[in-house]
């Protein structure tokens, strides 16, 4: 079984990576490690525009386990829904894959960016034979934003870059199991030496009780994140931690922690662990422990 879902889990990133591998796309994969690089942030590093260039990490995690699969997730945000369980297995799969373009450059005085972004990331029950081998919940983000490059110092960082841009998450679910937001993400990058440090703040646009399919998610999952990553040699390691700063900045939230090293040449060994709120959307006010292991093909840098 588990080698099913990894040759599944292969040919997912095969496709992928075929998808991304023309010469100019190799060399933005290969060489981007900084921020400055990652997003073109200088004449001398920007690629044009309409070329697909990495975003959020890359991966295929065959064995993911969790403390608590979310069985109920039709009684969310207060359901008076029968409490039927969903006989869930407590290790499914989970892949993720992204990817931006730059759609317009040079806005003002040659500088700013406008850059189109798409992530999707999925949970399937692979080894539950009894659910059909279902995919659980996908999760699926455009984001449309403007970059600016910047250049100062604080506390020892340079700043790289700032953002600001419209963000949509949805699931494409049907009630109950339906689960959106729209945001406002603002974006702030630092780095210092081989680390990285990314402040990513977001407004949720209201929504009237009726229509509002994941209520209280600012509380839970949060209103803003911090991304710190560190580079050494094959290595990266990142903690993403997630929190209601400014709503309930003790009660909710979440960390995760990734860390990925090379195998072989473009591959790499992943290990994944989470502990909190909104491991996924439809998961947004359940709280578990998650440890995954996998492959990857890209990071955040």
């Amino acid at each position: 079984m588990i080698a099913v879902a990894a040759r599944r889990s292969f040919l997912l990133c095969a496709f992928v990576s075929s998808f991304m591998a023309g010469d100019a796309q190799n060399k933005v994969f290969r060489d981007s490690h900084t921020l400055r690089a990652r997003w073109e942030l200088a004449d001398s590093l920007s690629n044009g525009t309409f070329l697909i260039t990495p975003y959020k990490p890359l991966y295929v995690l065959p064995g993911v386990w969790s403390s608590s699969p979310n069985r109920e997730p039709h009684r969310s945000g207060g359901s008076t829904l029968p409490a039927d369980q969903i006989p869930l297995d407590v290790i499914e799969c989970k892949f993720q894959f992204s990817f931006k373009t730059k759609v317009a450059q040079g806005l003002y005085k040659n500088t700013g960016d406008i850059w189109v972004g798409y992530t999707q990331s999925s949970r399937w029950q692979v080894y539950n034979y009894g659910l059909s081998r279902a995919f659980r919940e996908s999760n699926f983000e455009p984001e449309v934003m403007v970059v600016w490059p910047t250049n100062y110092r604080v506390l020892g960082f340079r700043g790289g870059l700032l953002s600001a841009g419209l963000d949509h998450q949805s699931n494409g679910g049907t009630d109950p199991y339906s689960r959106s937001w729209n945001r406002i993400i603002g974006q702030v990058g630092l780095e210092r030496g081989r680390y990285t440090l990314l402040l990513r703040p977001w407004w949720r646009f209201p929504e009237r009780d009726r229509d509002d399919d994941n209520p209280g998610i600012t509380g839970l999952v949060g209103n803003g994140e911090l991304i710190l990553i560190h580079q050494r040699r094959s290595h990266v390691i990142s903690v993403q931690v997630r929190s209601a700063f400014i709503d309930a900045p003790l009660t909710g939230g979440s960390v995760q922690g990734d860390w990925s090293f090379t195998i072989s040449r473009n591959l790499k060994a992943h290990l994944q662990v989470f502990h909190g709120y909104g491991e996924n959307l439809l998961d947004y006010d359940h709280k578990q422990t998650t440890i995954g292991l996998g492959v990857s093909l890209l990071d955040w840098l």
